[in-house]
């Protein structure tokens, strides 16, 4: 295995990229949909599950976008893709690699939109934080990607294809589901919220799960939502990826202010389908975190009225230190008070690991995401005032 901090071995300007078209673009289609797509376009119904593996193949295991380097196809096959349908990654902007390794790509997208990812190197694992919108509904008063208004949900396309842009990047292709390799797992933290865009973040991670692609295992793959508590038994159901919440508040008043999704569905209903999400067990714990803002949500009263909300929940607690922004309204908490904190959750039986900041220096930490040509540009009195503070 590759060492993470190891020169790039690729490096992802120099790699041929499909112009944008209106032709349909292959990356994101299911299997089905693309076997469809091969049909429609002339492939003989006989031919077209091998067609289907053949082209999911190059695309998703060995990473190939030029129909004309896919050797194993017929000539005139190639030529049919290369006319009917392109293979098109989002464009990368700009990508900057903090001093602790963590790589921040800012990624354009169909109509000129951008979106960020970022490529977390740890000693026995590589996470991927993924965006699932460009923007977000949700207005958190501590995220700075709650800032920047929703323009519109990413395509399965635009979603794996920030996947596949890592994998360029990181040089790291023709990987089997039980090979060691640098990019491990993929959380889907980035901008948006996942569930409010569930189809498109299905089928993607349906696709990265796929043992003949990226094949990465569903407990590799973790999805984090604010609450919208309808689709939450519905990831159980159709995705079964893990699960993380993000808490931050251990009564509806302070929740009401910091996740205002609350409003709609309050922690008693969240925690109902918490409880209620399949699979949940020990093995496969349900995440909460939990940012710490200095004298909001941090005191020793709440963090036992926290263990007793989640009592009875197989979880895990993290506790994430506020990661500043230009204008935010909080502080982080200190350090000796994280701890007591910590201390609390821990004496209850639950783990509760402190989130060590990772690109801070390059604005990639936990809810410093933000487009740079988009921002909806707020002074730090109007986001108190939208917060109540």
């Amino acid at each position: 295995m590759t060492d993470a901090t190891a020169p790039i071995t690729q490096d992802l300007m120099t790699i041929k990229r499909a112009p944008i078209t209106g032709l349909p673009n292959l990356v994101g289609m299911t299997r089905l949909q693309l076997r469809d797509a091969l049909i429609g376009a002339g492939t003989p119904e006989k031919q077209a599950k091998m067609r289907v593996g053949q082209v999911w193949s190059w695309i998703y295991n060995k990473g190939v976008y030029d129909f004309d380097a896919m050797t194993n196809l017929a000539k005139p096959f190639r030529t049919m893709l290369a006319e009917q349908f392109r293979v098109t990654l989002p464009e990368v902007v700009t990508k900057q690699v903090s001093t602790d390794g963590t790589r921040k790509y800012l990624l354009r997208i169909e109509g000129g939109h951008e979106v960020e990812a970022v490529y977390i190197p740890e000693k026995d694992r590589g996470t991927l934080c993924i965006s699932s919108q460009v923007g977000c509904t949700l207005t958190c008063s501590f995220c700075h990607t709650g800032t920047q208004k929703l323009v519109r949900n990413l395509t399965p396309g635009e979603i794996i294809g920030q996947v596949l842009l890592c994998r360029d990047d990181l040089g790291e292709w023709e990987k089997g589901p039980d090979d060691k390799r640098l990019l491990s797992n993929i959380v889907l933290m980035g901008m948006g919220e996942p569930l409010y865009n569930f189809d498109a973040v299905r089928d993607a991670m349906k696709i990265a799960m796929d043992p003949e692609g990226v094949a990465l295992s569903r407990r590799r793959i973790t999805l984090s939502t604010s609450g919208v508590v309808p689709e939450i038994a519905r990831t159980g159901d159709e995705l079964g990826c893990m699960l993380a919440i993000s808490f931050h508040a251990t009564t509806d008043e302070v929740r009401n202010k910091l996740v205002p999704i609350n409003k709609r569905w309050n922690i008693e209903a969240l925690l109902q389908a918490c409880r209620d999400y399949p699979r949940l067990s020990n093995s496969e714990r349900i995440t909460f975190e939990y940012v710490m803002l200095r004298d909001i949500n941090d005191t020793d009263e709440d963090a036992r009225r926290l263990v007793k909300l989640i009592e009875g929940i197989p979880a895990k607690i993290n506790l994430i230190p506020f990661n500043p922004w230009p204008g935010a309204p909080y502080e982080r908490s200190t350090r000796k008070r994280i701890e007591a904190f910590g201390d609390i959750v821990n004496a209850a039986g639950y783990a509760s690991p402190v989130r060590r900041p990772r690109g801070e220096d390059i604005m990639a930490a936990c809810g410093q995401l933000k487009s740079a040509t988009e921002r909806a540009r707020k002074s730090r009195k109007q986001i108190a005032e939208e917060a109540g503070l």
